[in-house]
């Protein structure tokens, strides 16, 4: 609703500016318009109102360099109310108000291109592969809860998966003491051959803030960022405990990869009939996760003792990812239906309900 209403003062402001053109051309009789304007003054009315038109249409159609136009609009709109500044300094209101707007437009354009910029740097790094095929033969070594559940998933005959683009919806809670869940859209990539991964998330809290936020594991270090409205940061923490945190992240998400169980950085323990542990070593950071298997070799949990929270608050808790729906997704069988909980002294903190829209393996 605040999005539309915004665009419809970047519409109205911009249609007011006709006044100075039908002022300059003698189209109306403009009571409100005392001083005269030359025609080519008229042409720059014009031209204004255009832009701010080019402005409302850019916005509602979600391209994130609208705000470029916004800024030219705004320019030359108030160079104009200050040339007429008796008769049409109300304008300024308006244009102070699109000017804040345009300035949270320009923080998540900047948001945005980091993450890509990172994504890239994440892909680029990526070794190449030769497409190879999975083969029964290469499950040999696996402990034997890990090899059904990875011949379950469809994986084998199929190509190695290298690189992954998935999209999320979910819902957030933001600490342990609200019942209120916020609203979430996620997309994520990842990266097989060289580990890695970027997730970038959406949401909007108090109906009114919205936040955005990057938890990034790339070239074995991680990084957690989340900032209001694009640009007030709320979090902004890495170091050891988070590249920790964020390999185990990565690695309690290959259910959606099956074919990563075969990664060399991966060491598979066996545990009993229905479980397995995984213990992941890359550029120095090692971490652990033992996943949890029913008896027709489906995944159904990973847990850990990650550390929960950023630098050095950061305390080490049992992790939890529980497994609430299946299905098969581009000829893979894999959860997609989750839910992360914090197992807390005090109590259970389930945190974050996910579910995958969209799975593309192999090309990025």
């Amino acid at each position: 609703m605040i999005r539309y209403i915004f665009a419809m003062i970047v519409l109205l402001h911009g249609l007011i500016h006709l006044m100075g053109f039908a002022k300059a051309y003698r189209l109306a009789n403009i009571p409100a318009l005392t001083a005269s304007f030359s025609k080519a003054e008229g042409m720059l009315w014009l031209f204004a109102t255009t832009l701010f038109i080019i402005v409302f249409i850019s916005f509602l159609s979600h391209n994130d360099a609208w705000w470029l136009w916004g800024m030219g609009a705004i320019v030359l709109s108030q160079v104009l109310i200050t040339k007429d500044w008796h008769d049409a300094k109300v304008g300024t209101i308006a244009n102070v108000i699109v000017s804040i707007v345009v300035v949270l437009g320009f923080a998540t354009w900047k948001f945005n291109r980091r993450v890509e910029r990172d994504v890239r740097q994440m892909l680029t790094a990526n070794e190449a592969s030769n497409n190879l095929i999975v083969s029964i033969d290469m499950l040999a070594d696996l402990p034997q809860p890990v090899k059904k559940w990875v011949l379950k998933s469809g994986i084998v005959g199929k190509e190695k998966i290298r690189t992954v683009y998935l999209t999320q919806k979910g819902l957030m809670r933001t600490n342990p003491k609200t019942d209120k869940w916020v609203p979430t859209t996620a997309e994520q990539y990842f990266t097989i051959d060289r580990p890695g991964f970027v997730w970038k998330v959406q949401m909007n809290m108090m109906s009114m803030v919205p936040v955005v936020g990057e938890d990034r594991y790339v070239d074995g270090r991680g990084h957690m960022t989340i900032k209001a409205f694009s640009l007030i940061n709320i979090v902004d923490d890495g170091g050891d405990k988070i590249d920790q945190g964020t390999l185990q992240r990565y690695l309690a998400e290959i259910g959606w990869f099956p074919s990563a169980a075969l990664s060399p950085y991966i060491r598979w323990e066996g545990v009993n009939d229905t479980t397995g542990k995984a213990t992941m070593q890359y550029k120095g950071i090692s971490g652990s996760v033992t996943f949890h298997f029913n008896s027709e070799g489906d995944l159904v949990a990973g847990t850990a003792d990650r550390y929960m929270g950023g630098a050095n608050d950061a305390t080490l808790e049992k992790w939890v990812v529980t497994s609430k729906g299946y299905a098969e997704m581009s000829g893979i069988r894999m959860p997609v239906k989750s839910e992360a909980t914090w197992k807390l002294k005090t109590a259970d903190y389930t945190w974050y309900k996910l579910e995958i829209t969209h799975v593309e393996f192999n090309s990025p």
